[in-house]
């Protein structure tokens, strides 16, 4: 249990870890499916589900350990994200990844199960790299425990990765014990006019340098680059990235919760990742691109055929991130391989042997 001096704002804490283990263990006894419910703010994102009953895990809420100067923080899965990053914030820390929120309701659960990282990932840490260890539920009901939490203890640690944008179709989480970092003394973003083969260029020459860059992005003709750290770190970056500091603020948060004009209208929204030194990928006119050219956005009604053999040509692969007009019944993301397939179905037996748990969400036999 933290201290109270540095718990911040927290919702009220609750502790119904043994009213989701009978209930999943129920199920498996009976073979009912389960779709496991958190804020439900990335729901969206994944094949479609048709369970016959819902795991509701947000009440399940606490700061279960923390701790800041062992720069790790343990908390039940259905706490809200928004509060634990407040918490941090009063102590001078962050997370190391910047999970989108899409809603007030979203929950620090969610957020490592759909593996999504932010603008912060290529220059930090992504979900998967602060996952330090996990409790959970898998399909039986049995409580499980993987690696530690605190920075010194990684027994378990590649297990605990799993559960970092699983989608829930492995098990039930119930804790997540994550890295934290200390926030910068200071920040600064850049802007310059560039179209996007010039931007991709200039992205590329920064990556070689030490910049103290903690994002990158391209959107509608404009390229912005954020540097944190000292007052000198700070002029020594704007010296050699040039362009003028952004005044309006609110540019990353914008970017993270998809909130830029390119992001709006009922396309649907392809997320294609690539070699961060690949060229222009001409998919569709309207995109963003983040990660030092890693990471591409388009906001359009592509065929899927197409846009995953463009990806696949640039080194990466493409996934469906939101289906135009509802949720996506197709294929979401990349096709597994043979061998790929059998480790996933491999993984799914072992964790929930009956595949009650989110059944389909990744694809279809999973």
């Amino acid at each position: 249990m933290p201290d109270a001096s540095i718990r911040g704002e927290l919702p009220p804490e609750r502790d119904i870890e043994v009213e989701l283990r009978e209930q999943v263990a129920a199920a498996h006894a009976a073979g009912t499916t389960l779709a496991i419910a958190g804020g439900g703010t990335k729901a969206f994102y994944g094949r479609s589900l048709e369970t016959a009953a819902t795991l509701d895990v947000t009440p399940h809420q606490g700061v279960v350990a923390y701790e800041p100067t062992e720069l790790a923080i343990t908390v039940r899965a259905g706490t809200p994200l928004a509060a634990v990053e407040a918490l941090l914030d009063a102590n001078g820390q962050q997370l190391p990844f910047e999970p989108p929120h899409f809603g007030a309701a979203a929950t620090v659960g969610g957020a490592v199960a759909a593996g999504l990282s932010g603008p912060r990932r290529p220059y930090a840490a992504s979900v998967r790299d602060a996952v330090l260890g996990v409790r959970m539920l898998n399909g039986r009901g049995q409580v499980l425990d993987f690696g530690g939490r605190v920075m010194k203890n990684v027994a378990g640690y590649d297990v605990s990765r799993l559960m970092a944008g699983s989608l829930g179709v492995l098990g039930v989480l119930l804790e997540v014990s994550l890295k934290v970092m200390p926030k910068p003394v200071g920040k600064l973003t850049l802007l310059r006019e560039e179209p996007l083969e010039r931007a991709l260029g200039l992205m590329r020459q920064w990556a070689g340098r030490s910049l103290n860059l903690t994002a990158t992005a391209w959107a509608d003709g404009h390229l912005y680059a954020r540097l944190c750290g000292s007052d000198e770190a700070l002029a020594e970056g704007r010296g050699a990235i040039g362009g003028e500091p952004l005044a309006a603020r609110g540019f990353w948060t914008n970017l993270r919760e998809q909130r830029l004009a390119a992001f709006d209208g009922p396309e649907p929204l392809w997320r294609v990742s690539v070699a961060p030194a690949s060229g222009p990928l001409t998919l569709a006119e309207r995109q963003v691109v983040e990660w030092g050219g890693g990471l591409r956005w388009f906001k359009a009604d592509l065929d899927p055929v197409e846009t995953r053999a463009a990806a696949q040509a640039a080194g990466g692969h493409a996934t469906l991130f939101r289906a135009g007009g509802g949720t996506a019944r197709g294929d979401v993301f990349t096709p597994l391989g043979e061998v790929s397939a059998r480790l996933h179905r491999r993984l799914k037996q072992a964790f929930d042997p009956a595949g009650i748990l989110n059944p389909g969400r990744m694809y279809p036999e999973l």
